[in-house]
């Protein structure tokens, strides 16, 4: 109790009479590189309700050891992670999934599987379309998708031979940084084998996935330190030297804006370990609590729709009926089959076989540690062999997608999948190796809800196509067997889709819940990330997002972090006039 006082008391004595420009809420993958870079003008408070993940969760720093903490099963948990669970919903026979997100400095880019790309050009046209904003396109925006990346080539000593690595090195700038973003020191064998079944069935090599097309296999760059191969996450690259400008609050929680007569946010109240006291912004507040606690902040402090804030009993300051509505995600699924290389199977099985290779990652930077589990990505429409089936109803879904929108993508899993309810936990123990290829529905047909008609038919072709990979030729020297889960007895697209709702995962891709776009259209944030309705508040990170765009987030939420911190100095520096003139 006496250590608990005088941790109270000093936070007190650390925030008594003191003003910020700028308060940042937030440090996860968008809020703490944006608060670092107004950190370089402004004197910014950083408010975030975790911790450094490396001090309470040491593996997060190994990128192999990222399948750890993930599980579908409700009462999956890491010191790291908030915890959310999904209310029961019919797309997964009523089911509840865990859905992780990071509580802690780094927030779900210490979490993630290090996955980094960008999205591709047309879809970027969409979201143009959408807020009105032509910033928005590929080429406008690319600078900013550049800007925090430092890209290392792949260190082919260390790779096996036939698991080479395209890339086109003029999709990154010399600049940039401080984010670590190369290819792991080992390829899994499993992947290596893939290569030849995607090729088989018609999917294609790629040059690579950060050029503005997303389109047939490659192995795809991630955010890992190519020096000692641990995981680059926001926390490590942004706040690995000291920010002069940067005041950062811990194990803070945020809980309300607090706004003055003429609707301007002034303070946010905040929380350290019962210990109640109110931060004061000068210049603005910005919220990038993620897309689960983003809208509930603003909520809270009486933006949302008005209904549900007078049902809680929240006094309505603007009403705004898009907060907290309308979330993507892509949901995944895939089958396990029986293989004879070694994968995550073994190292859940062996104790010893999985200290071996974890020293080996420690001492040498070598071994299978070094890799974040799913190196091989591919994506493609679904081919006119399945989708021929379609109904129109699908047909017409699909098609309010551009042509370089990717239906389907293909994520190789070194190890058995099932529901993934607890991956290490779940590998059978039973002298087999396991692996599984993911299908991950990237074209969902509508916002908050996974089971249209259009959506059945697209992820039972998504499985059918996952089936033909495993089948090829090209596959046949590594497959045991028959398919292991859910077996050949599942046939018919009925059958097949019971079996989807009974093993479909989200691949923890929460976005939309505070969407930008235009205020007639009911929008939460304009295309700068400020709230309708209120003066200096904005939201920026994955809950702005228009629209999920094809593939993993991470790097857009990078590039919104920087976009957004470029217009804020812009705009409203007491700085020479051309501040960012790199780009």
């Amino acid at each position: 109790m006496f250590s608990i006082n005088v941790t109270a008391l000093l936070f007190a004595c650390s925030v008594l009479a003191k003003e910020f420009d700028y308060i940042v809420v937030g440090g996860g993958t968008t809020g703490l590189p944006l608060a670092v870079r107004l950190a370089e003008y402004w004197n910014l408070a950083l408010v975030e309700a975790g911790g450094r993940y490396e001090k309470r969760y040491p593996l997060a720093k190994t990128p192999g050891a990222d399948v750890l903490p993930v599980g579908s099963d409700p009462e999956t948990s890491s010191s790291i992670d908030w915890g959310f669970v999904t209310e029961p919903f019919l797309g997964a026979n009523g089911r509840r999934l865990h859905v992780a997100q990071g509580k802690c400095l780094g927030g779900s880019s210490a979490l993630n599987f290090m996955v980094d790309h960008r999205p591709t050009k047309q879809s970027l046209e969409v979201w143009v379309l959408l807020t009105s904003d032509l910033s928005y396109l590929f080429e406008n925006v690319l600078p900013w998708y550049q800007r925090s990346v430092k890209f290392t080539p792949p260190n082919t000593a260390t790779r096996f031979e036939n698991a080479s690595v395209l890339y086109n090195a003029d999709a990154f700038i010399p600049s940039g940084g401080p984010l670590d973003v190369t290819y792991s020191n080992y390829a899994q064998s499993f992947s290596t084998w893939l290569e030849g079944g995607f090729e088989e069935v018609g999917i294609h090599r790629a040059v690579d996935f950060n050029s503005g097309k997303l389109e047939g296999y490659q192995y795809c760059s991630s955010t890992i330190r190519p020096s000692d191969q641990h995981r680059s996450s926001s926390e490590w690259s942004f706040l690995n030297q000291r920010v002069p400008g940067l005041t950062v609050y811990t194990d803070t929680l945020a809980k309300r804006v607090i706004f003055d007569d003429e609707l301007n946010a002034v303070e946010v109240e905040v929380s350290h370990r019962g210990f109640k006291r109110n931060l004061t912004a000068s210049r603005e507040i910005i919220i990038s609590a993620g897309a689960l606690h983003s809208p509930q902040l603003l909520m809270v402090s009486g933006i949302g729709p008005r209904q549900h804030l007078e049902n809680h009993g929240i006094e309505v300051l603007v009403e705004r009926p898009a907060v907290g509505q309308d979330m993507w995600d892509h949901p995944f699924v895939g089958p396990s089959y029986r293989v004879n290389v070694e994968k995550v199977t073994k190292l859940a099985n062996s104790p010893t076989y999985l200290a071996s290779k974890y020293l080996r990652w420690a001492r040498k930077q070598l071994g299978p540690f070094t890799n974040p589990v799913s190196d091989l990505l591919a994506w493609e429409k679904i081919p006119y062999e399945l989708r021929k089936d379609f109904s129109t109803e699908t047909l017409q879904a699909l098609s309010q997608f551009p042509d370089d929108w990717p239906e389907a993508e293909y994520i190789s899993a070194p190890g058995f999948l099932g529901n993934i309810s607890n991956l290490k936990a779940d590998q059978p123990d039973d002298g087999y190796q396991y692996a599984s290829i993911i299908g991950v529905l990237l074209a969902p047909a509508s916002r908050g809800t996974v089971d249209t008609k259009s959506e059945q038919e697209v992820v039972v072709a998504m499985f059918k196509r996952i089936r033909e990979v495993f089948a090829s030729n090209a596959m046949d020297p590594v497959v045991i067997g028959d398919e292991y889960l859910p077996g050949n007895q599942v046939q018919t697209d009925e059958e097949i889709l019971e079996y989807i709702r009974e093993n479909v995962m989200t691949l923890w891709h929460p976005s939309g819940t505070c969407r930008m776009g235009r205020i007639q259209d009911l929008a939460v944030v304009d295309s700068r990330g400020r709230v309708y309705g209120v003066n200096r508040l904005r939201v920026v990170d994955a809950s702005a997002f228009e629209i999920l765009l094809p593939g993993h987030p991470q790097s857009t939420c990078y590039m919104l972090a920087e976009k957004i911190a470029d217009d804020i100095i812009r705009n409203g520096a007491d700085v020479a006039e051309d501040v960012r003139t790199d780009l």
